[in-house]
């Protein structure tokens, strides 16, 4: 038998494997998601997401300045909007003064140094809970471009760098990039939500911001977990389209798409680390059964060598926590 091959040599000490290691994560690569409330001094901890809590304005900027300090400086705030607020055509969403741009101005005005990655939707806004208007049962693609056009232009005017349409409707990159760019804001990027899949990991995101469809479900529109090739269908439009990033949501369940993508493109991918996901290595480590560090910093390794540049994740915070230590 030969030996003259043993890898096992590249692995003898701590200071050798750190050198031959092919995959490092920075907090360079994090955008950290935040959920915003009305309200004064609120700091509402979300129950199916321990250590996560949705912020009123005042508070929210506390904990920018926080994360700021600890490195991070990317963000991607999503609203949580009353139910008086909410209508079937979400004209909430492109409201000048409502919640969303209010928090968007407060936060660049103090923190012009942030970038601000915003989510364009309708089902925070909408009473049907869903991502596009609602008819006789349908999702009307079309008539909800309008609307996600006005959404992301209110979003611009604001101060977000970059908006993240998340709602998976037909030919939605095009329309936000024309009413973007016919309105002077050529600068602002638009980060596509390319394969968004119909997952059940959803569930503790919808509990923070009370989102869930209030009939029916989003496979209509959000991609079949069984398939990755239709990905590059999506990626293929978007990009055309005028994205400037391309998103896998979830992450961890679809690590191949995630390389599919990195391998068919040459734009920054980004990959979702979404609520569930956080979630259940939350409650494992407090059930005591597995080490929660050491599984959030292995879980954000294996996005990052699948091939995302960028991941979004609520453990953006304590990963910069742990890189203190």
């Amino acid at each position: 038998m030969l030996m003259n091959r043993r890898p096992r040599r590249n692995r003898q000490t701590e200071v050798i494997r750190n050198m031959v290691q092919e995959t490092s994560l920075s907090l360079n690569d994090f955008i950290y998601p935040l959920f915003i409330i009305e309200g004064q001094n609120q700091r509402i901890e979300v129950k199916s997401m321990p250590g996560i809590n949705r912020f009123s304005i005042d508070t929210l900027l506390e904990e920018i300045h926080t994360c700021v300090e600890l490195g991070v400086k990317a963000f991607a705030p999503f609203p949580g909007i009353a139910e008086q607020y909410k209508d079937k055509t979400a004209t909430e969403s492109w409201n000048p003064d409502g919640l969303f741009p209010r928090a968007i101005r407060e936060i660049k005005k103090n923190f012009p140094q942030v970038a601000l990655f915003t989510d364009i939707a309708m089902d925070p806004y909408s009473s049907d809970g869903h991502d596009g208007i609602v008819e006789n049962g349908e999702i009307l693609n079309d008539e909800t471009l309008e609307v996600l056009g006005k959404m992301a232009l209110v979003q611009a005017q604001a101060g977000a760098d970059v908006v993240a349409p998340s709602d998976m409707m037909d030919g939605r990159i095009g329309h936000i990039r024309r009413v973007l760019d016919e309105n002077g804001f050529h600068k602002v990027g638009i980060m596509a939500y390319t394969a968004k899949y119909a997952s059940a990991f959803y569930g503790p995101f919808r509990d923070a911001l009370d989102s869930a469809p209030k009939a029916g479900d989003k496979k209509t529109y959000q991609m079949n977990y069984a398939n990755s090739r239709e990905a590059l269908v999506e990626a293929e439009l978007d990009t055309a389209e005028g994205a400037d990033y391309l998103m896998v949501k979830p992450a961890l369940s679809y690590l191949d798409v995630i390389k599919l993508l990195r391998d068919n493109s040459n734009l920054p991918i980004a990959a979702y680390n979404v609520s569930g996901e956080y979630a259940m290595v939350k409650a494992a480590d407090q059930k005591g059964w597995v080490d929660g560090e050491k599984i959030m910093v292995e879980t954000l390794t294996s996005i990052k060598r699948a091939g995302a540049d960028i991941i979004l994740s609520y453990f953006a915070k304590e990963y910069a926590q742990y890189l203190k230590k």
